[in-house]
């Protein structure tokens, strides 16, 4: 993560070079790309593997409020960036405040210890002390409940190490890797493909579809936009992330935002509101703002809330937990860059699409986010309450993997109390790992 840090930063100097030559600014963009794409992987990965079982959630999806409060920096300073004298520093400054947090990411790095299951993972009988010492060190305790998840921790991949010598990506094509697989990259592709990440990159246009063509008041609506997530995405990391399932949240926040989308589209649709097209330059008049306007701008920063409450915070702890550690840093990979992907096409495509269906841009999101839920009910298990062990075991028996309902147990952690019982029995490590796997997996 460090050295993600660095090439980052490297990148953005590349950005800050007044040579008026594009060429320079894109190889600073390609490098930039480098850093987040590693970053991207590496961080999800070391707050699943570090998290315990009952924070994981709330943990992991601090990378997305992260994310959102990015967002919203950069959309505040592209809004007060538009009262600056037209010179470099008009761009330049927007680049360079990137700095900031990718050296603090950097030097951030240094106070952290390497991931325990990494570390039991690689030359076991070298790193062990390192990896309880930083089991502990991140727990702030080396009781009975630290010494029986250290001991299933050893386990686990001890059975996974023994299962073949050596990785080989065919290991991926198996039936029950390939389905974590499919899973993970279907995820983020949905996650990029609900309309959020289309209306980050393009606030200004979208709004400029509902209210009309105003410099000012778009880029106004995009940094409240911009606040909204933060908001959401908080919320949901205090009080919503491990108190719940993961299936009734992102099917909720699907449905939920299918409403919001299709309703749009419907107000925009019977309306009289601009519809420039998403290059066209805006005007600086008075702004001014309809009541329809209103109405869909209320809309879609509610459908915006649903999302940091469910899609866009959950697929990153969801999928790095589908993974046993043997699979994990190339399944997350793998998922990782399919959401770039995913997120590239939309950020390609997405002035093309409103230029062309306007007002119907919203019904294929809303058509898009039901399809979505649909997929989480059918296919999806749950997860919550689960330690990435019994998480694995769900996947050696594929019939196994739909019985848990939206009216799960796990809706209201019953399965989590029962587990926590039984953990209050262990008293030492030797009578955790005298456990068997059946013992310690319940389905």
């Amino acid at each position: 993560m460090a050295v993600c840090s660095l090439i980052f930063c490297t990148g953005v100097i590349f950005e800050l070079l007044d040579t008026h030559s594009l060429s320079v600014f894109y190889v600073g963009r390609v490098i930039c790309g480098l850093g987040i794409g590693g970053s991207a992987t590496v961080i999800p990965i070391y707050l699943s593997e570090m998290s315990p079982t009952d924070k994981r959630a709330r943990l992991g999806s601090c990378y997305q409020f992260a994310f959102t409060i990015g967002i919203l920096v950069s959309y505040w300073i592209d809004y007060g960036m538009q009262f600056a004298p037209a010179n470099a520093l008009q761009w330049q400054i927007p680049f360079a405040v990137q700095l900031i947090p990718g050296a603090f990411m950097g030097l951030g790095m240094l106070t952290l210890r390497e991931s325990v299951r990494w570390l039991l993972s690689h030359d076991h009988d070298k790193n062990e002390s390192k990896a309880w010492d930083s089991l502990t060190w991140i727990r702030s305790s080396n009781g009975p409940h630290v010494r029986a998840e250290y001991q299933q921790m050893k386990s686990s991949i001890e059975r996974d190490a023994h299962a073949t010598a050596d990785f080989s990506p065919r290991e991926l094509l198996s039936k029950s890797n390939s389905h974590r697989l499919a899973l993970a990259v279907c995820l983020f592709i949905a996650q990029q493909s609900m309309g959020p990440t289309a209306l980050a990159y393009f606030g200004p246009q979208f709004f400029a579809l509902l209210v009309g063509n105003n410099a000012h008041l778009t880029l106004l609506l995009t940094g409240i936009f911009g606040g909204l997530k933060v908001i959401g995405c908080l919320i949901f990391i205090v009080w919503v992330a491990d108190r719940f399932g993961r299936r009734p949240l992102l099917i909720l926040g699907a449905l939920a935002m299918s409403i919001c989308m299709i309703t749009t589209s419907v107000v925009v649709k019977s309306t009289n509101v601009p519809t420039p097209h998403p290059s066209t330059h805006n005007s600086d008049t008075t702004p001014t703002i309809t009541n329809s306007g209103l109405l869909t701008v209320s809309l879609i920063y509610l459908a915006i809330v649903f999302y940091n409450l469910s899609w866009g915070p959950l697929p990153w702890p969801c999928t790095a937990e589908l993974f046993n550690t043997r699979i994990r840093e190339p399944g997350v990979a793998i998922a990782v860059a399919a959401q770039w992907l995913s997120n590239f096409v939309w950020s390609f495509s997405t002035p093309y699409v409103l230029a062309g269906a306007k007002w119907a841009t919203f019904l294929i999101f809303g058509i898009l986010d039901a399809s979505f839920a649909a997929f989480v009910w059918f296919f999806l298990p749950e997860t919550r309450g689960r330690s990435l062990e019994e998480i694995d075991a769900l996947f050696k028996d594929d019939d196994k993997l739909h019985d848990d309902s939206l009216s799960s147990a796990l809706l209201v952690g019953e399965q989590e109390i029962d587990r926590e019982y039984e953990q209050d029995d262990i008293s030492s490590p030797d009578d955790a790992g005298a456990k068997t796997s059946e013992e310690r997996v319940e389905v």
